[in-house]
């Protein structure tokens, strides 16, 4: 096994996950099978728990396993399915050498970080490392670790030792290093700085690390002055010093690092130039040429609590991309603060609440993901009854779904006290209630997690059309809170159609209107399985009705009945040239290659 650590020095945030994912990229181009693992030195066990604001999304796994968004990049990138093993913490090894100790493993010995800490990472790398992720048997022929956070920071320190002992461990041409550092251009002198790497790297080999290749952040390309002056003070080959400059979309990453030749040193670095080709990146240069050419666009309103922060639903806009790539429209995110929406801001802040009117009333689609709590709920519900009554695509995710039938069930069925038991406990009358799965008392890895079945329960629904008139899908779940099932009898009257049940008949997954046009909702997440080249089906839908709205003469009502092609043969086409992804930079009103209306401050890469 050869393994390849990418590490991050002077600021983070750098996109040590989005070159980690491209190494991986060419790696698979040049023959090889490549695995991937995370290390987040936070204590944490697991994502779970953590606030969209402090971490970003937490990404679901097909085991359950809640993870950091760098693995969804990973997963994306190299088409994969990762294991909650391929994200290491802390907290996990911290929770795994206390059992042992608890157990007596240890013998009596003093359980110290070193060795006893410093092992347990290097056995979990080795470990994992082995575990099959493309569907093929046997190990892959190369891991790539990323280690999160920053070099010098005092949590990584037990991450660092283990990796430096690691390196001596795995033995010579079977490791590495590779280290992503900034080089930036004060404004005053217009000049490109090389102190700051500089001073990662002495900082990195005086921890027991010695980089083989430099991955230098910056604005534009290093003048070659700065490359000479690198090589020479951080004791790096020429050669092996690449730039990551910014680009419209981080789908130029990989071809970056292909033409500058970033393969060849990995390769040399590992001893295997001998066993590999000249990496085949056709296709991937193909799909990233054709979006930056994409003019048409399709509008979606995003509307959600956390707006302000796009890596709240990284996977979902990754996943709106792919659809929309597909459909060769460019893809403008109007992002939507559901309380803007309600009518008490109206009163507190009439601009804020026209603002988002007017956005939401100039969008092709909207769309309500995930969320928990229920601040902005009743913004989200008048969304999803703007969408409803106006014959407006709309797709609603797990919460956006619970949404969609909240506002049904107040509506047409006039239970206008109808809510969920998450934001009411004492509701009298809930149409959303909490399942028995979970537990009330314990916040993480108590919800109902992981990969499930659906099994349609109407064969010439618009979403098993969409999935290719399957019986059954299986999609990653992470909620609480389900549709009342003592509900759904009176629901389906009035014209609410339960088209995806569990294998018990007592879980509702997916929900239709089938008198709307395209009005679906989703208890599971879609996104997170969603690929360049592959979209969600679900969001190949939304788009596919989105484009054909933006066709469409529409009446002042902006209602329309034609269904959009693909819905009706069960087949959205996917041009499979064509893909996209978040690039470097946030320029001209673009969340890296995502246009957006500026309410987002950026994608973490």
């Amino acid at each position: 096994m050869k393994y390849v650590l990418v590490t991050g020095g002077v600021v983070s945030g750098l996109g040590k996950g989005v070159t980690a994912s491209s190494i991986g990229v060419l790696l698979k181009a040049c023959g090889l099978r490549v695995t991937s693992i995370k290390i987040d030195p936070y204590l944490n066990t697991d994502a779970g728990t953590m606030s969209p604001f402090e971490h970003g999304e937490v990404f679901v796994l097909d085991d359950g396993g809640e993870v950091d968004l760098d693995l969804g990049n990973y997963e994306r990138f190299l088409d994969v399915k990762l294991t909650r093993d391929n994200n290491i913490t802390t907290g996990k090894i911290y929770q795994s050498v206390i059992e042992k100790e608890r157990r007596g493993d240890y013998l009596g010995k003093t359980v110290q970080v070193v060795p006893h800490i410093t092992d347990a990472i290097q056995d979990w790398i080795e470990r994992v490392a082995r575990i099959p992720v493309d569907g093929k048997e046997g190990p892959a022929d190369v891991c790539v670790i990323e280690l999160g956070g920053t070099i010098g920071d005092i949590e990584s320190m037990p991450f660092i030792e283990a990796l430096g002992q690691f390196s001596y461990r795995v033995g010579p041409g079977n490791f590495c290093l590779i280290h992503v550092s900034l080089v930036p251009v004060l404004n005053v002198v217009g000049e490109q700085k090389t102190k700051p790497t500089q001073h990662s790297v002495r900082q990195l080999r005086g921890l027991g690390l010695t980089p083989n290749l430099l991955a230098c952040r910056s604005t534009k390309e290093l003048d070659d002055n700065v490359k000479a002056k690198l090589a020479q003070f951080c004791h790096v080959p020429l050669s092996n010093i690449v730039t990551l400059h910014d680009v419209p979309n981080i789908w130029h990453i990989p071809l970056l690092l292909k033409d500058q030749k970033a393969h060849e040193a990995i390769l040399k670095a590992l001893n295997l130039l001998s066993v590999t080709k000249e990496p085949n990146l056709k296709e991937w240069t193909t799909r990233t040429k054709v979006y930056d050419e994409f003019h048409e666009n399709v509008r979606i309103a995003m509307v959600g609590k956390y707006t302000g922060l796009s890596d709240a639903y990284l996977s979902v806009l990754k996943a709106l991309l792919h659809a929309a790539v597909a459909r060769n429209r460019k893809l403008i995110v109007d992002w939507v603060a559901a309380e803007d929406l309600e009518d008490v801001t109206s009163k507190q802040d009439p601009n804020a609440y026209k603002a988002a009117w007017e956005l939401l009333k100039g969008a092709h689609g909207v769309l309500v993901p995930g969320g928990f709590g229920d601040r902005g709920v009743e913004g989200k519900i008048l969304a999803a009854k703007y969408a409803r009554e106006n014959n407006i695509p709309y797709l609603g995710i797990c919460l956006g779904m619970q949404i969609a039938v909240i506002e049904f069930a107040r509506s047409i069925l006039g239970m206008d006290d109808t809510t969920s038991t998450e934001f009411d406990p004492k509701a009298k009358n809930p149409c959303v209630i909490f399942m028995p799965e979970g537990s009330k008392t314990h916040m993480g890895g108590t919800m109902r997690l992981g990969s499930r079945r659906t099994y349609f329960q109407v064969a010439d629904c618009k979403s098993a059309k969409l999935y290719g008139n399957v019986s059954f899908v299986d999609e990653r779940h992470r909620h609480r809170y389900e549709v009342n099932p003592d509900m759904i009898s009176q629901l389906e009257s009035a014209g609410l159609s339960f088209v995806g049940k569990d294998e018990t008949g007592s879980r509702m997954e997916i929900i239709e209107l089938p008198s709307h046009p395209f009005f679906i909702g989703a208890q599971f997440h879609p996104e997170f399985k969603s690929r360049p080249g592959k979209p969600s089906p679900l969001f190949s839908g939304l788009i596919a009705a989105a484009c054909e709205l933006d066709r469409t003469v529409m009446s002042p009502s902006h209602g329309h009945t034609k269904l959009p092609n693909g819905i009706h043969n069960g087949h959205s086409p996917i041009l499979k040239s064509h893909q996209n992804g978040n690039g470097f930079k946030t320029t001209n009103g673009s969340v890296n290659g995502i246009y957006t209306n500026g309410n987002s401050n950026g994608v973490h890469l």
